[in-house]
């Protein structure tokens, strides 16, 4: 399976944020990712789908929380958010 590349031109600020908010998710997301897969592995084909299929995508969900999450701590840093 061949992995795309996003079509996005980022300046090198934008390039910069971009690698620090990499660099903080890498980790969290390999162990998810091996969490995932795991999961997947126990599970019979049968299973695949309905219940399994929710509970994958929940924690898809949390990972892109986090993304946020962490683009928005990034920014606070900078002074480019104010929480109301």
């Amino acid at each position: 399976m061949a992995h795309s590349k996003p079509n996005l031109e980022l300046n090198e600020e934008q390039e910069a944020e971009a690698q620090r908010i990499y660099e903080r998710l890498r980790g969290a997301f390999d162990a998810e990712l091996k969490a995932m897969s795991q999961f997947m592995a126990s599970k019979q084909t049968p299973e695949l789908f309905g219940q399994t299929e929710y509970e994958l995508r929940d924690r898809v969900h949390r990972l892109g929380a986090r993304v946020l999450e962490t683009a928005a701590d990034e920014r606070q840093k900078k002074g480019g958010i104010r929480r109301c």
